[in-house]
Order: C-alpha cells, then sequence, then structure tokens
C-alpha cells in the first residue's frame, strides 16, 4: 500500500513589522487550511504578538508552528526588548534595528537547513533571501503586502526615472509607462526615491530589492483581481513579472477572538472592548473611524489640527491615537496635542484609544460610516473588505500611490489634499489644515456623494468576499500556486 506523501512544507519569514508581520501570519494560516505544512519564523518578542491564534489553529487540527529565533540585539548595539519597528523611537535606533535584521540571513540559513521546508516565503524587504533559498535548494517566494499599483509605480520610477525630468519637487508630471494617467510631484514620494537622484548608494539599494523579486521564483500579492484589474494584467504581461494574488488576506479572521486579537494579542484590554458597545448605541453609518497605522509619526501641531478638523465636522469619532512608551506620552502631554477641552467637548461624540485597537471587528461594525486611513494597505484592504469608503491622508513611502487607486481609480474615497511624504520617523508640522480635513470628512459622511462613495466600496466588499470563496479569483491563484510547488514547477 503507497504510503500517503509528506505535506507540502513552507517557512514564512515576515518582516519585523506589524504592517509586514500581519497579512504574513493570515497568509500562513490560509496556506494551512489548504493542507500545507505551515512554519513562521520569527524572534521570541514578535511570536508573543500572534502565538495565541496559531494555538488556536492547531487546536483546529492545522499544521502550522512557530519557529523561533534569537533576536541580535547586542550585535547591533539595541536595548532588550526592542525587537519590532512600533518599539523604535529615534531615526538612529531604527538604523541598528534594520543592522539587526540584516544579522538574520545565518539564522535563516540555519533554520532552512534543519528544517527542510519545500519553499521560502520572505518579505520583499529581505532582499537577501532569495541568495539564502538558492544556497539551500528550495525556491524563494517574494512577499508584497501592497497594491500591485504602488508595485508598477515603484517599477516606472526605476525604470524612467521621471523625477530627473522635474525641475522642482512640487512639480506635478504623469508617471510613465502605467495604465492610467496618475500625476504626481516629487514631494508625494519616500525620500529614498528623490534622494536616488543624486544617491548612487541608495539606488543601489533599490535595484537589489527589484533584483531579488525578479530573481525570486516569483511574488505572492495580498490583493484581488477585481480590484485592480489593470494592474495585475501590466505586472504580468508588460513587467513580465510572475505573480499570485491570494487577498484579501484578512478574510481569513472568521471569528470575534481572531478579529479581537489580530496583529497584537497583547494590547487587548477591556476599553477596547468598550469601544465596540459605544458603537452599539450610534446609528448605522454614523461613526467615521480614525487611525493612521502602528508606525506612523504624527507632529502635535498637525494633532492639534486634525482633533479641530474633526470637532468642526461634528461627526461622530472614534480616534486611535499610537503610544510607544510612557516617555512618548508624557512628551505628548506635554506639547498639548489636543485642543483644550476637547476630550470633555467631545463626551457622547467621540472615543479617543490611546494604543492598539480591534481593527476588524470596528470597521465591520454598522455603525462605522466612514474610515480616515494613512493608506497603508492592510487598512485600505480591511475598510474594503467591510465595504467602508475612505478619507484618504497618506504619509509615508508607497501611500500616496495606494491613495491613488482608492480615489482616483475604484473611486471610495476622498483626500485630504496631503502633499508630501515625510520621512521616515519624522514627523511634519502641519502638512495639512483644519478646514481641508473637515471638508473631507463631510465629503465622506453627508450627502448624495458621501451615498455614492458607499455604494461603490459595497459593491467592492462583495468582490472581495468572492475572490476568496471556491473559484474566486484568489482562491483560484493560490490553488494554481500550492499546485505548481507541489509538482516543482514554480
Amino acid at each position: 500500500m503507497d504510503s500517503k506523501p509528506d505535506p507540502l512544507h513552507i517557512l514564512f519569514f515576515p518582516h519585523l513589522a506589524h504592517g509586514h508581520m500581519i497579512p504574513t501570519i493570515d497568509m500562513a494560516r490560509v496556506f494551512a487550511r489548504q493542507g500545507v505544512k505551515a512554519t513562521i519564523l520569527t524572534t521570541h518578542l514578535n511570536a508573543s504578538f500572534f502565538s495565541k491564534v496559531i494555538e488556536r489553529d492547531r487546536e483546529l487540527g492545522f499544521d502550522i508552528d512557530i519557529v523561533m529565533i534569537k533576536f541580535p540585539s547586542m550585535e547591533a548595539d539595541l536595548p532588550e526588548g526592542i525587537e519590532n519597528i512600533s518599539s523604535i523611537t529615534s531615526q538612529e535606533m531604527g538604523y541598528r534595528l534594520f543592522k539587526a535584521v540584516r544579522l538574520l540571513q545565518q539564522p535563516l540559513q540555519q533554520v532552512l537547513e534543519d528544517c527542510h521546508p519545500n519553499c521560502l516565503v520572505a518579505d520583499g524587504m529581505f532582499s537577501w533571501a532569495t541568495e539564502v533559498a538558492r544556497k539551500v535548494g528550495i525556491p524563494r517566494l517574494v512577499f508584497y503586502g501592497t497594491s500591485y499599483l504602488a508595485c508598477c509605480v515603484l517599477d516606472s520610477f526605476l525604470r524612467y526615472e521621471p523625477l530627473k525630468n522635474v525641475t522642482s519637487d512640487d512639480q506635478l508630471f504623469e508617471v510613465p509607462g502605467i495604465p492610467d494617467k496618475i500625476m504626481m510631484t516629487g514631494l508625494q514620494q519616500a525620500a529614498e526615491l528623490r534622494d536616488s537622484r543624486s544617491n548612487n548608494e541608495t539606488t543601489v539599494v533599490l535595484h537589489k530589492l527589484l533584483e531579488a523579486e525578479i530573481t525570486s521564483s516569483g511574488v505572492i500579492m495580498n490583493s484581488f483581481q477585481e480590484l485592480e484589474p489593470a494592474y495585475v494584467q501590466h505586472c504580468r504581461k508588460t513587467l513580465g513579472r510572475k505573480t499570485w494574488h491570494i487577498g484579501p488576506l484578512s478574510l481569513c479572521n472568521n471569528d470575534i477572538e481572531d478579529k479581537l486579537e489580530r496583529g497584537n494579542a497583547n494590547a487587548v484590554s477591556t476599553h477596547r472592548v468598550e469601544c465596540l458597545r459605544w458603537l452599539d448605541t450610534k446609528k448605522p453609518n454614523s461613526v467615521l473611524y480614525i487611525c493612521f497605522g502602528s508606525v506612523s509619526w504624527i507632529s502635535p501641531t498637525q494633532l492639534n489640527e486634525l482633533a479641530k478638523g474633526i470637532e468642526a465636522s461634528g461627526v461622530d469619532f472614534i480616534w486611535v491615537v499610537r503610544k510607544t512608551n510612557k516617555d512618548e506620552e508624557e512628551e505628548e502631554d506635554k506639547e498639548e496635542w489636543l485642543p483644550k477641552g476637547f476630550e470633555e467637548r467631545m463626551k457622547g461624540k467621540g472615543l479617543i484609544i490611546r494604543g492598539w485597537a480591534p481593527q476588524l471587528l470596528i470597521l465591520d461594525h454598522e455603525a462605522i460610516g466612514g474610515f480616515m486611513t494613512h493608506c497603508g494597505w492592510n487598512s485600505i484592504l480591511e475598510s474594503i473588505t467591510a465595504g467602508v469608503p475612505m478619507v484618504t491622508w497618506p504619509l509615508s513611502n508607497e501611500q500616496f500611490s495606494n491613495e491613488k487607486l482608492v480615489t482616483d481609480i475604484v473611486r471610495v474615497g476622498v483626500g485630504v489634499g496631503a502633499q508630501e511624504c515625510s520621512k521616515w520617523m519624522e514627523g511634519k508640522k502641519l502638512l495639512v489644515t483644519k478646514e481641508n480635513i473637515t471638508s473631507a470628512i463631510s465629503q465622506l459622511m453627508v450627502g448624495e456623494e458621501a451615498n455614492d462613495l458607499r455604494n461603490r466600496a459595497s459593491a467592492l466588499k462583495w468582490m472581495a468576499k468572492r475572490a476568496v470563496e471556491e473559484g474566486g479569483s484568489s482562491h483560484s491563484d493560490l490553488k494554481a500556486l500550492l499546485d505548481g510547488l507541489r509538482l516543482n514547477s514554480i
């Protein structure tokens, strides 16, 4: 009698940042539900953010586990306990963390040699992972937790170098060689792209990332065909990339416990659950949810202006404000980032959550009528899968590209008019005025235009859900990817 073949074994290696870990953990869980043996490689501290949900999946019979490696804090001159980008408090500390991440190449190779997986799925930020996988003789798949559109825009910048043809950073230009007419400025690009005009070292780093992708076995994308079909086609046909879209990955979180703990099980507390009870007292589509992600830095001056804009709009709201540690909290209190008496005046109309919030559960609530977001890709997809239109306020990296998809292409959002990409760990003083903030909120939440935005968002919600169901576009891509890996044809 023939013995049953060993299951396909895939090792997942996420970047040490919540925005990268969250979709990677979701992806590992999705693969495990397809009969794959899924192993997640991370450090001890980062494992604590998601170990509970992995344990629940194991209890359900799925073959999924976590392998932990020591984080090289001492070698990178970092304090113990700093193993995630959300924990850093200065640019210098950030550079040291990235140095520590580069030192994970040898531990990764050792784990691959010990575990013998059939494939490595590593975050796109790890350019060196392609070579590590080659050394042990297995395919490396790149995971990009962003949009196809953002990837196409980045390729355009590296291929055509349009920034070299503008006379100033605030000059509008058309992004060359992509399906739609998208106008941007130099100010809206990450500092690395602006620096690449004169900094050869920056150019080398960007091209290394691109080369690692091109020489890998392909790219997994957290997106779905119906959301950005022209860019899926452009990436595959025009750019010649081998990609599989398997998203939205957040839809693998089906029960309340998974949604409550997703991303940071350590942070769940009573007051975060109470916000859901508060929402129960509100009318449908009446509350604006405001959150700028886990690593965004916004100046106290800008936060103060945002508060004034919220108050002037008259809209009920839940506002999540990032905190990193007690010192920062005390510093923010000193700088008076809220207008005097704001919280007292907003009693009953608004809630401020300092720290982590159960975003999936909040967005799913019928009282939520809009989401003010920094245009991180996880947040955009979570808003789309909930059928919630957006106020877009990009801050850094590829978020200005993501905004174009939301506001110009699928038209489920209204921009606040953000014009400048902040450098990492650098919150600009004042980029968006109270008047612009109030106007965008009103457009999104009130009137005929708001209904149109909501209807388009609702249509996308059902497209997203169908994409991950049996026979849907993302489910089909996932099946094709796994079949290819099992046949060694990737």
